[in-house]
């Protein structure tokens, strides 16, 4: 059993947790107040310091008085008999500065994660997050729980696969980790609802509306993609229907289920335009009929099936160049098919921008902005100029674009 300190008597503790506690600020102590004692304690303190009267109930003690009073008692300094009385000092300050870079590092690496600068409209994602503090008090387990959803994230739009299989794929096997009203299922639909532009989901079957959205369980037969002019190699079926379409100047229209399907489907080497609304690949196909170079059309938002498709063209070595709207919208939509299918802008820069300005000059307002990671100065341009450009504004630049790549 280890013997106490002499200096450990119950009358002092209260003067010896005064200490204690004042050291453990971390910042300089010239004075403790300690108290109350009681009678016993008053006397004690008197003979420790060799006071000719007792003090008070509530007594303000010199440190440095109190240091040399205890050297002379047991011939160590008062910090020692402390820590030996009550345990380590700590200091508090270099703990709390040491909290406040932690979770400065934490916030800066998630504003800074490839997955957020890839779409920058996840900042304000990212701001979100951080207003609601870290995990129970730590950066640690905040960290882990934000790389989960990183991860969730960079793997959206999912493949039409249902959410438990998602999870178990992407979250060590954890078919449950995604489950409705988990943490890291909430954070992922906030994520998503910033991204997509609409509100955070309170009610059950919005969640799943937006796991839909999202590519999580699509139904395979309604996730279409619209596209004109493929010539894809294979005797596939995706294949075969693509170039009976292109030879007749016709579009194609073709499910999630058919881009599965088994058969040799190869796609052409050489480029293949995006363009974000119909009526554009509509006036392609007008203009250019059967010789109409290789175009797809995300219809707004790209759902599984365009994904899919775009990522097995750029896959099969085609390079994607990508066109949309000139609105909030229209960019972070843009920042999206690029993210996810190395889709390259397509007159998509700020100098595109205010060259289409005055063919619109009283057209809406873009909207809400967030940053185009391929052009810093296009955002900028737009909240200068506040119109918004749709893409059909600009259709017979584009055109005039495709004409150079037209079927032989």
């Amino acid at each position: 059993m280890t013997d106490r300190h002499p200096l450990d008597l119950p009358e002092l503790r209260p003067l010896w947790s005064a200490v204690h506690g004042r050291l453990s600020t971390g910042r300089p102590v010239s004075r403790v107040r300690s108290g109350p004692l009681d009678e016993a304690g008053r006397e004690a303190l008197a003979d420790l310091l060799g006071l000719d009267r007792l003090p008070g109930a509530e007594p303000t003690i010199a440190l440095a008085g109190l240091d040399s009073a205890v050297l002379d008692a047991c011939g160590r300094p008062v910090r020692d008999v402390v820590t030996a009385i009550l345990g380590p000092i700590h200091d508090r300050a270099a703990e709390r500065d040491h909290r406040t870079g932690q979770r400065e590092a934490l916030w800066e690496w998630l504003a800074g994660h490839e997955v957020v600068t890839a779409q920058p409209a996840l900042l304000d994602w990212v701001g979100q997050v951080r207003a609601t503090g870290l995990v129970d008090g730590s950066p640690d387990r905040t960290r882990g729980l934000i790389t989960a959803a990183l991860t969730v994230l960079a793997a959206l739009p999912a493949g039409g696969e249902p959410l438990p299989v998602l999870a178990a794929r992407l979250l060590d096997g954890d078919s449950h980790a995604l489950d409705d009203g988990t943490r890291l299922s909430s954070l992922v639909l906030r994520a998503l609802a910033v991204l997509y532009g609409t509100d955070v989901p309170e009610a059950a079957e919005a969640r799943r509306a937006l796991w839909s959205r999202a590519g999580v369980a699509d139904d395979e037969l309604s996730a279409t993609v619209l596209a004109a002019g493929l010539r894809p190699g294979g005797g596939g079926p995706v294949a075969e229907i693509s170039r009976i379409c292109a030879r007749a100047g016709h579009p194609v229209s073709l499910t999630l289920a058919q881009l599965r399907s088994p058969g040799e489907f190869t796609g052409p080497p050489g480029p293949v335009h995006i363009t974000e609304n119909p009526s554009v690949l509509a006036l392609a196909l007008g203009r250019f009929g059967p010789r109409c170079p290789p175009l797809v059309c995300t219809s707004g938002w790209p759902n599984t099936a365009v994904i899919h498709l775009l990522r097995r063209l750029a896959g099969d070595g085609a390079s994607l160049r990508y066109h949309g709207d000139f609105d909030g919208e229209g960019i972070r939509i843009a920042a999206h098919v690029m993210a996810k299918t190395g889709a390259t802008a397509w007159r998509m820069a700020a100098d595109d921008y205010r060259a289409a300005v005055p063919r619109v000059p009283s057209g809406p307002d873009p909207g809400r902005l967030t940053p185009a990671p391929w052009d810093q100065g296009l955002v900028d341009s737009m909240a200068g100029l506040r119109v918004a450009v749709v893409e059909e504004v600009v259709a017979d630049l584009l055109l005039e674009d495709l004409t150079k790549h037209q079927q032989a």
